[in-house]
């Protein structure tokens, strides 16, 4: 399908896993794609694939959207889709030990950069023309539901999310403005990082029946998965639906296993 023809899609994190994939969703259903992200190497493999258009940027950087989307904007017009997908959580631990440099940046990329993400596309999308609308989605996690003692920060941000994406789908509602926000929270999905981490167990069989097992439906979330669900949301189909959270983690919040 060509769900998004003529629509203009921003994906920040775009480089690789879930973004990389989105990237090249939202591109086969029509949309033209800038993502940002800061591997130049993986970045030209996905503009090879995809035709997407790759801005090195940070989505923590607050003096940097203005001219990013000044950029996106002078070439494309508008802005339709953003998929808020950048996330860290590398310098995380528990509340014992946790750093105060970890806990800001973790905080500063996955919590302040979603806001600024939602920040600049709301302002882009109300001066669309033919008027205001559009579709933001937020990336966040099945750990905004099951938190996790040995990421307190991570667990911290994605829960945030939930209240972050609400008030901006509430704000662009009560303004008359047909721009949506939802948020979506993935399980554990099979990246590259993941199949990465598995190949390099002493046991690599078990180590991903061990991640399979996460989750009832006894397997891993693919990222193509995950893409489609964004695309989904993105698309004029979801028209009706803003506020609302997203699970897609093969039923691992919806209940203990088994009963």
């Amino acid at each position: 399908m060509r769900r998004l023809e003529g629509k203009v899609a921003l994906v920040t994190g775009g480089t690789g896993g879930i973004g990389a994939a989105t990237v090249a969703r939202l591109a086969s259903e029509g949309a033209r794609v800038v993502f940002t992200g800061s591997n130049a190497d993986a970045a030209a493999r996905v503009c090879a694939d995809t035709g997407a258009e790759f801005e090195r940027a940070r989505v923590e950087d607050a003096a940097g959207w203005p001219a990013l989307m000044e950029r996106i904007l002078a070439r494309h017009g508008r802005l339709d889709i953003a998929f808020a997908n950048a996330g860290v959580e590398a310098g995380d631990g528990s509340v014992e030990s946790i750093s105060i440099e970890g806990w800001e940046q973790i905080v500063a990329v996955n919590l302040t950069g979603v806001m600024l993400t939602c920040k600049a596309a709301v302002t882009a999308m109300r001066a669309n023309p033919g008027g205001p609308g559009g579709s933001i989605i937020v990336n966040s996690s099945m750990s905004a539901y099951k938190p996790m003692g040995n990421f307190i920060a991570y667990s911290t941000t994605k829960g945030a999310l939930i209240a972050l994406t609400k008030s901006v789908a509430i704000h662009c509602a009560n303004q008359g403005t047909p721009i949506r926000a939802n948020s979506i929270h993935p399980g554990v999905v099979e990246t590259d990082m993941i199949k990465n981490i598995i190949a390099k167990q002493e046991d690599p069989a078990a180590a991903r029946a061990a991640y399979n097992g996460m989750a009832p439906l006894g397997r891993m979330a693919q990222v193509e998965e995950v893409a489609a669900l964004v695309a989904f949301l993105a698309s004029d189909e979801a028209a009706f639906i803003s506020g609302s959270e997203y699970a897609i983690d093969g039923a691992s919040t919806a209940g203990m296993m088994g009963v």
